[in-house]
């Protein structure tokens, strides 16, 4: 009886001695891009002073998320040149001196390890800094500045390996509020948002810079970021510019097809998210289009789409920044005017709705928080710096708990506002605003 349970014994030993999942975060919306942290032994509720900041590194300006990879946290910001200042106005525009850069801290102790810093003066509306997560790859730092400046550097030490100027290599202007469409890495290709006629998409050599190919085009290339989606028997390049969703091949950017979707003021920001046969876009002023992907072959139809357009009386999902959740036979994201909404997938029909976590009661225009999973729950953080536990069902919207851990130091609609995406990894959670970025510990007591 003895002999008989010893390899029980070893075996549940070992599993108790097994670390427990961990994930880096090396990119928008984290190893998948799909806005889900996998980490296991995560806090299932804040204490009464919620969770504790491990660190805090001063950083300059920008909306650029962080990203962490094998043991360090890379942050996009801006420097203001002697002098120079923004405007009290965040949508004037003008020339606005100062640099942008690429820092590098150690993720332990929050220790800046190197830094990659250049001259790029701002000719943006909302002018405080770079837009885009940096990304960690195979021992290299892709980063994209505001200005359409596109860094590839070496992870190790910020050495430039090489770069680009969209602008020039292009010939092309700066979008309103600046390049923003996060580079995704597709086996040896760095695809990129840049703009213009013929050159809407660009896919580089990720290791040399080379161009590979180029597609579409449009007069605006809108500020969402590129994602693969696999049906049809295919692996495809979702592109959303204000003009159209598209679809490529990755491999050689050749059109698949194309649905006609306009959004105004070229506010195409949310990802495209996918979830099966669905395929879902999301504007602030159009509202919402669904797509239904074929099985057999790279196609797809229109299941429904916003008819009437409006940015306050809206029928289905006007998101601003947050990139929506698909969840089985349901959507959830924040609307218009921070409408946290749960959606019916197939239909589009509005199952609820509440203020609750983002605006804490009414309509605020631009209202916004960025939402990711982990389990059966979900972390929001919301613009005034607050990170809130939820249970997201088709019942409704149930908090958890929730706690304040930075302050809101940019203005936006006379109000302050965080609108920069939180980074989840090593049972921790990484935020900036336009000051500091601190490290929060997010895992369960042992």
């Amino acid at each position: 009886m003895h002999r008989a349970t010893l390899p029980f014994q070893l075996a549940l030993s070992l599993a108790l001695a097994s670390p427990l999942l961990a994930d880096d975060w090396p990119q928008w919306l984290g190893p998948r891009r799909d806005s889900v942290w996998r980490e296991t032994g995560i806090v299932e509720k804040f204490g009464s002073n919620g969770p504790a900041v491990l660190w805090r590194a001063a950083i300059g300006a920008g909306y650029s998320g962080p990203s962490v990879s094998e043991g360090r946290v890379y942050v996009m910001d801006r420097q203001l040149a002697d002098g120079a200042s923004n405007p009290s106005d965040p949508f004037a525009r003008g020339a606005i001196s100062g640099n942008e850069r690429v820092v590098c801290l150690e993720e332990s102790t929050g220790k800046q390890l190197w830094k990659h810093e250049y001259d790029c003066p701002y000719t943006i509306s909302y002018p405080a800094g770079p837009r885009v997560t940096p990304l960690v790859s195979g021992g290299k730092i892709y980063a994209l500045g505001s200005e359409g400046n596109l860094f590839c550097l070496q992870a190790k030490d910020g050495k430039v390996v090489w770069s680009k100027d969209f602008k020039k290599e292009f010939d092309i202007k700066t979008p309103l509020w600046g390049f923003s469409g996060h580079p995704l890495i597709d086996g040896n290709r760095l695809i990129c948002l840049a703009g213009g006629q013929g050159t809407t998409a660009v896919a580089f050599d990720k290791d040399t810079g080379k161009e590979i190919w180029r597609a579409l085009s449009a007069k605006e290339p809108g500020y969402s970021s590129p994602m693969i989606c696999e049906a049809g028997g295919k692996r495809q390049l979702i592109i959303w510019h204000p003009e159209a969703a598209n679809s490529l091949n990755p491999e050689t950017g050749e059109i698949y097809w194309t649905e006609r979707f306009e959004s105004r003021a070229g506010m195409t920001i949310a990802t495209p998210r996918q979830l099966g046969e669905h395929l879902l876009f999301t504007t602030f002023y159009s509202g919402s289009l669904m797509m239904r992907l074929d099985k057999d072959k790279p196609a797809a139809t229109v299941i429904w789409r916003t008819e009437k357009p409006s940015e306050k009386n809206t029928t289905h999902l006007n998101a601003v920044m947050c990139t929506p959740f698909l969840d089985g036979d349901y959507i959830y994201g924040v609307c218009s005017y921070g409408q946290l909404r749960c959606l019916k997938t197939e239909t589009g029909e509005r199952v609820w709705e509440t203020f609750k976590p983002v605006t804490a009661g009414e309509p605020v225009r631009w209202a916004n928080a960025f939402i990711v999973r982990n389990g059966d729950r979900y972390f929001l953080f919301n613009e005034k710096g607050d990170l809130i536990i939820a249970r997201l069902t088709p019942e409704g919207y149930e908090e958890i708990c929730r706690a304040h851990l930075l302050e809101p130091t940019n203005t936006a609609a006379g109000r302050d506002v965080l609108w920069s995406h939180p980074a989840f990894s090593n049972r921790r959670m990484y935020a900036r605003n336009d000051k500091e970025l601190i490290c929060v510990d997010l895992a369960k007591a042992k």
